[in-house]
């Protein structure tokens, strides 16, 4: 095992705490190798910076899948792969149930509300869809909009921006070296080609990735500082839910002491970001973990359901957020 440094969040005090200036990957690894005995106080820490340079608030989000299933790439976490044996099927949603799920998710109090489609990228029905589906959610709803389409190319970026999107989600999923080992059809560093275009055309970038899904610590902090890198506005950290079907079916579910953990060192690495509790978070930590970790550096969460697991009730979230007087942020009218 790495030998820990014992003043390792003393330095992360002065550093991100004081000067926010994130935890370097080897920073990072030390966090990561902490004893169990030392959460309560790495976790209070990963708080403080929370409160110090991103406030109070906790932003809402609630995602819609506009097509499941039958995705042709092999990513090893997930059952809407069409090369796998799962219980997922191909599936679109209409505009209609689209438009009705955005002011679902705008009830309870979401400022963001996220079109997902289960693809490599979107082909030129999808994107049409995407724009009718943005106009009629608009004529009905305040509430701004993010897409997660898969790789993009230049013009597909430009035509989001047109569409005013607010925020693409594409993740990395995994440190640079672990991913091989979790997708074989496409590679690393063409999901970074996509999320440099989105950046570069002024959409907010969200970029996270899913822990547990095998990677070594070394490479969970190598993928802190990847994000790092990329300065996203928004990281969502997902809990590997293994999927039956999968390449990663049988893969046990991280510790919650693990989780906990990650949540706090991604923090101390991103003391500006949006880091969102995404997918896994209810079978790897439960609701204590859940208070533990809103407490501990998250400043965001998804809300409901996600795109093939059942998510905890938007109701039990929301008040949760109140007990913890965590004031919901409020809508951003920059759209």
């Amino acid at each position: 095992m790495t030998q820990v440094s014992t003043d390792v969040l003393e330095t992360a005090r002065m550093q991100v705490l004081r000067d926010g200036v994130g935890l370097t990957e080897a920073q990072v690894l030390e966090v990561l190798n902490l004893p169990d005995e030392r959460l309560d106080e790495l976790l209070a820490l990963a708080h403080e910076v929370r409160m110090a340079w991103c406030g109070p608030e906790i932003e809402v989000e609630g995602i819609v899948s506009l097509k499941t299933g039958g995705c042709p790439e092999d990513c090893h976490f997930c059952s809407q792969s069409g090369l796998f044996e799962s219980p997922v099927r191909a599936a679109r949603l209409d505009i209609p149930s689209l438009v009705e799920a955005a002011k679902q998710t705008a009830k309870t109090g979401a400022t963001e509300f996220c079109i997902v489609a289960a693809v490599r990228g979107p082909d030129e029905r999808l994107l049409a869809q995407v724009a009718a589906g943005i106009e009629a959610i608009r004529n009905e709803v305040e509430i701004d909009i993010a897409c997660s389409l898969g790789m993009l190319t230049q013009e597909q970026v430009d035509r989001l921006v047109e569409m005013g999107v607010h925020r693409y989600n594409h993740n990395l999923e995994t440190s640079r070296s672990y991913f091989p080992n979790v997708v074989t059809t496409h590679t690393w560093e063409e999901r970074m080609g996509t999320l440099r275009m989105v950046r570069d055309a002024g959409m907010e970038v969200c970029c996270g990735g899913i822990l547990g899904m095998g990677e070594s610590l070394e490479q969970r902090a190598e993928f802190a500082a990847d994000l790092a890198s990329l300065e996203p506005d928004e990281v969502p950290l997902n809990f590997l839910n293994p999927r039956p079907g999968t390449p990663f079916g049988e893969l046990e579910v991280l510790p919650a002491s693990e989780a906990l953990r990650a949540v706090a060192a991604f923090r101390l690495a991103l003391p500006r970001t949006i880091l969102r509790f995404a997918g896994g978070r209810e079978i790897t930590l439960g609701d204590l973990g859940a208070q533990q970790g809103i407490l501990g550096g998250i400043n965001a969460v998804i809300v409901g359901n996600y795109l093939t697991t059942l998510g905890r009730p938007a109701e039990q979230d929301l008040d949760l957020l109140d007990s913890l007087r965590m004031p919901i942020k409020a809508l951003n009218s920059t759209i």
